[in-house]
C-alpha cells in the first residue's frame, strides 16, 4: 500500500503540453550562460519555436538538420551575443533538454 502511494503519477499531459510548461519569455542576461555552454540554439522568427521544440523532444534529426542546413536554426556566435546585449533583446525561449531554444521577440 505505502509504496503504491509513493510511486510517482502517471504523467498524461503531451509533448506540446510538456513543452509549453518549460516556454517563456525571458531576456538575453537568462540566455547567457545557455549561450556560454553552447547550449542555445536561435530560432529564425519564420519558424514556429513549438514546432521547432517538438522535432527536437522527437527527435526528429532529419528535420533538425534540414533547418540548420537553411539557418533557420543556428548555433549563436559571438557577434550574436554581443548584438543581443547591446540591444537587451528579449526572446521567446524553451527549455528541450539539453538545448535551450530561443527566438527574438519583435519589438
Amino acid at each position: 500500500m505505502l509504496n503504491d502511494e509513493l510511486s510517482p503519477a502517471e504523467d498524461n499531459t503531451s509533448d506540446a503540453e510538456k513543452l509549453e510548461k518549460y516556454s517563456g519569455n525571458v531576456d538575453w542576461s537568462y540566455l547567457k550562460p545557455h549561450y556560454e555552454s553552447d547550449s542555445m540554439i536561435y530560432v529564425d522568427p519564420g519558424l514556429d519555436l513549438k514546432t521547432a521544440g517538438l522535432a527536437f523532444a522527437n527527435d526528429d534529426q532529419a528535420q533538425v538538420k534540414a533547418w540548420l542546413k537553411s539557418g533557420d536554426l543556428v548555433q549563436p556566435c559571438e557577434l550574436h551575443a554581443e548584438h543581443w546585449q547591446k540591444n537587451n533583446t528579449h526572446f521567446n525561449a524553451m527549455i528541450v533538454r539539453p538545448f535551450v531554444l530561443a527566438q527574438p521577440i519583435s519589438k
